[in-house]
């Protein structure tokens, strides 16, 4: 199974970046961790501050992987781009958010992309994404993201 996780603006300071919100942990550490934990994936990772960037990689990687995993950090209130780019794909999308947005500002309330996704989980740390990839690992051939997927 071959899932590619797509991280926006800011998040390569995991680990250094606001650790109250955020943690203490690079994504880089965590990433090793989820290769350790799930053996039978294939990770893609692409971090990017550049909102073209992202959507060039969700055009490369959303034809071909059996999903993708995006946080699109502060991208997420402003893009529709990058909500029209996950409405092209075929892959399934899961948004994931290390910080609960709803609890934020109000800006940070409203998303350009999940409604584009399959399904979006907020709040719940680096987990979010463990996850989201258990999500994709158990429903890889399920009706559920068959469904969704025709109804683009």
């Amino acid at each position: 199974m071959n899932i590619s996780i797509i991280n926006g603006p800011n998040l390569n300071l995991l680990g250094k970046r606001e650790p109250d919100i955020y943690g203490n942990e690079s994504f880089s550490d965590f990433l090793n961790e989820l290769r350790t934990r799930f053996p039978t994936v294939t990770f893609n990772y692409f971090q990017s501050n550049v909102e073209g960037e992202l959507i060039n990689e969700i055009q490369h990687v959303g034809f071909t992987y059996d999903g993708i995993i995006i946080n699109p950090g502060g991208y997420t209130h402003t893009s529709v781009a990058i909500g029209d780019a996950i409405a092209a794909i075929k892959s399934p999308v899961i948004e994931v958010h290390i910080s609960n947005i709803f609890a934020r500002e109000d800006f940070r309330k409203i998303s350009h992309v999940s409604a584009k996704c399959i399904g979006t989980i907020s709040g719940l740390g680096l987990k979010g994404y463990e996850l989201a990839i258990k999500y994709l690992m158990e429903h890889r051939s399920s009706n559920v993201i068959s469904e969704f997927l025709h109804k683009l």
